[in-house]
């Protein structure tokens, strides 16, 4: 029985060798001589076992760190023994499975040949390659990628450590407050033109008008409230050169950005308010 037939069998039977020191084992209550002639083992029994490795460097890597071997000075025949007594234990009931485990043995094989034969001298009179110094460098990157890949899988997962909150808020209790846009303005300036022409006068009189003056005024009533309304500054009574003047006004105190100018949602009344406080 080769090692790893003696290690499945101690992992997997738990019976001592021999019971009240003659019988090998009890089966049901009766004690047993002999092993029996007729057991029988099912052809995928070792098909897990097999697949407990992620491939052959899996498994080479499992054989020497088990053994405490030196990855760097791999004893290569102990190591392919117990790597071939491994696949012997396959071959037969799983071959396509175990294709990709012949082809790492048949590389170790490869290597033990090549450390048997004599070491040419080279002509530079430096040493020969060692034949094991790739397999050391291949299972040196897997085993670093399988550790790195054991930190990350440690790390919280979505799914499987913690969940996402998902929280509802309502809509309608966040207030929105949309920009005004320069074609809202000019719908607004035009409602109040088209109110004004049906209480214009026919009177022709000349009056001097100041930008300055009609700022200062709708300063003055920002003051006295929080909020105004668009329309509301322009006293439609006055004429079309009050309101164009008193427009130029409002005009020049948004750009600069002594008033602001807010609409709650689309088609609602456009409010004005100061954009600092007054002292």
């Amino acid at each position: 029985m080769s090692e790893l037939e003696q290690e499945l069998h101690h992992t997997t039977d738990t019976t001592p060798n021999v019971v009240d020191g003659v019988a090998y084992a009890k089966l049901y209550g009766e004690p047993l001589f002999k092993m029996p002639s007729d057991l029988y083992i099912p052809p995928d029994a070792l098909e897990i076992f097999l697949e407990a490795f992620e491939g052959p460097l899996d498994l080479l890597l499992y054989l020497i760190r088990k053994q405490n071997f030196n990855i760097l000075d791999i004893p290569m025949a102990q190591v392919t023994r117990q790597y071939l007594d491994y696949i012997e234990l396959i071959r037969k009931n799983n071959l396509e499975l175990a294709a990709e485990y012949l082809l790492m043995a048949a590389m170790l094989i490869e290597i033990k040949s090549r450390m048997l034969l004599p070491v040419k001298p080279s002509e530079e009179g430096k040493e020969a390659d060692d034949p094991r110094a790739e397999l050391v460098r291949r299972l040196l990157e897997y085993e670093q990628i399988k550790l790195a890949a054991m930190d990350v899988n440690a790390l919280p997962q979505l799914g499987r450590d913690f969940l996402c909150a998902q929280v509802l808020v309502e809509q309608n209790t966040i207030l929105h407050w949309p920009e005004v846009e320069l074609a809202d303005l000019q719908a607004a300036w035009a409602d109040i033109l088209k109110r004004s022409k049906l209480v214009q006068h026919h009177k022709i009189s000349r009056e001097e008008l100041s930008v300055r003056e009609h700022m200062s005024g709708i300063l003055r009533r920002l003051q006295s409230a929080q909020f105004v309304e668009f329309s509301d500054l322009f006293d439609i009574n006055r004429g079309a050169p009050v309101l164009v003047v008193n427009f130029v006004a409002l005009l020049e105190l948004a750009k600069e950005t002594l008033i602001e100018i807010t609409q709650a949602e689309a088609f609602a009344p456009i409010y004005v308010r100061l954009a600092y406080t007054p002292s």
